[in-house]
């Protein structure tokens, strides 16, 4: 594979509307390839035949442990490829290498402790999050299988960033299409042919998750790539760094398991016995929806991400704000789709988990309910994303936390006003409240730091000055 002849974009100086296509386009290509992950998995396990439904709603009790373990990925990746990106724009190869090799050397400690440590807290936690006597067996097979690979999973999610902030945005979606395909069809084979049902789900993700690893490690211990992988011990200055910047996508992810939580558990108790359950299946279904809108919202502004950094260390505030501009209107367009899809086919899409049709009557209300703020939500993504890229990680937080927190409260106090459905309105308002207040914030940002050509003021990086 010749790298070179691959990398095309020259984030400093290729024209920005171009250079925003070629490199967000393929990464939120790859969040959406990603998202099958679950999204198969989830409809081939609701057609298990007699113990769909059941199987459906335990898978859907173990997706807020999951996205927990893949935050640690995005704390990592996303902390450290934002530094490295900064470093390529100081032409500064010899510390992005040290960063690169951190990174590789963290996520490597960090695999191996939380499998132990979820692998002996599992049952807790699943009781925790809402499993029931009924969904509990199903939920424990798949996360027992799924936590197993947890060291290939948050390799290849961490690493894969560092593919992209060196100009191989391609070579980045790739990494997630093979997983994905193997995926798709180890799933039906696993699971009907097999005989394995829930288990064999989890394995054929486990599987596609260490494909994708192979290639990741392959292409960048690479030679011909800019900045080739080398092994490091971690330093701890250098990783508390990393951390630092990484945390507020990584709090972003993780309490969206505590938003997945709080919804299984209310409805689980508000709902009943029985009735409970239900709720969780169809909600487990809208989820799977939304994923198919914030996991390439996501693409769209993790993509820029190294572009927005990349020019903040080469001190370009023009080029910044040009790219915040052309993501911004990519996200709406993409929303806007999305919120008519979610209008006129909801159905179509309920239907391939489930034929039972009060289960997809269900499911058609919660995605129309869901997605009614999702246009005004693109303000919150690529501001705050902008925002982490530029340093400004704890603005960034502050915004994140409290669109967490209003949606937190919401699932909380709805029910207990209305019925136990009601906690499904908790993300359109949520959303809503959310982008006014982060297009404030942007807004100050932009007028203080972004809006003059001259001298751009660095913040808190360490290595980082005020270029001239």
């Amino acid at each position: 594979m010749n790298t070179k002849a691959k990398r095309i974009n020259d984030f400093g100086r290729d024209h920005v509307p171009g250079l925003v296509l070629r490199v967000s386009v393929p990464f939120m290509f790859a969040q959406f390839v990603n998202v099958l992950y679950s999204i198969v998995d989830r409809i081939y396990i609701g057609n298990i035949p007699v113990t769909g439904a059941d199987s459906l709603a335990g898978a859907g009790v173990c997706a807020p442990i999951i996205t927990l373990l893949s935050s640690f990925a995005t704390l990592i990746g996303i902390g450290g490829s934002i530094l490295f990106s900064m470093r390529l724009g100081q032409d500064d190869k010899k510390d992005a290498e040290r960063i690169l090799g951190n990174c590789f050397s963290t996520l490597l400690l960090f695999s191996a402790v939380l499998t132990v440590v979820f692998l002996l807290t599992k049952g807790m936690l699943l009781r925790w999050f809402g499993a029931s006597d009924i969904t509990y067996p199903y939920a424990d097979i798949y996360l027992t299988i799924y936590t197993c690979g947890t060291f290939f999973a948050l390799l290849s999610m961490g690493m894969n960033y560092f593919i992209t902030a060196q100009g191989y945005p391609m070579l980045g979606m790739v990494t997630t299409l093979i997983g994905a395909v193997l995926n798709i069809i180890l799933d039906p084979l696993f699971i009907f042919v097999f005989h394995m049902e829930i288990a064999g789900a989890a394995a054929a993700t486990v599987l596609a998750q260490l494909a994708s690893c192979l290639f990741v490690l392959f292409v960048l211990y690479k030679k011909s790539m800019p900045v080739p992988l080398h092994l490091r011990r971690p330093e701890l200055t250098l990783v508390k760094r990393i951390l630092a910047l990484g945390f507020s996508p990584f709090l972003i992810l993780a309490t969206d398991s505590i938003i997945i939580i709080a919804m299984n558990a209310v409805l689980q108790y508000h709902g009943g016995p029985g009735y409970g359950d239900t709720l969780i299946t169809c909600a487990t279904i809208v989820q799977s929806y939304m994923m198919l809108i914030t996991s390439p919202m996501l693409g769209i502004t993790g993509g820029s991400q190294p572009l927005i950094s990349f020019n903040y260390g080469a001190n370009k505030p023009e080029r910044i704000r040009k790219i915040i501009l052309c993501v911004l209107l990519l996200c709406i367009g993409f929303t806007t789709f999305m919120f008519l899809v979610s209008r006129f086919l909801p159905a179509a899409f309920a239907g391939i988990f489930t034929d039972n049709a009060e289960y997809i009557e269900l499911s058609v209300w919660g995605i129309r309910a869901f997605t009614m703020m999702i246009i005004p939500l693109s303000f919150q993504y690529v501001f705050v994303d902008s925002l982490t890229a530029l340093g400004m990680t704890s603005l960034s937080l502050f915004l994140s936390l409290f669109r967490k927190t209003t949606y937190f409260a919401a699932t909380c106090l709805l029910p207990l006003a209305f019925t136990a459905a009601s906690a499904f309105y908790a993300e359109p308002i949520a959303d809503g409240i959310a982008a006014l207040l982060s297009s404030a914030a942007f807004t100050l940002v932009y007028f203080k730091y972004l809006r003059g050509t001259g001298r751009l003021v660095q913040i808190g990086m360490g290595k980082e000055k005020a270029a001239a």
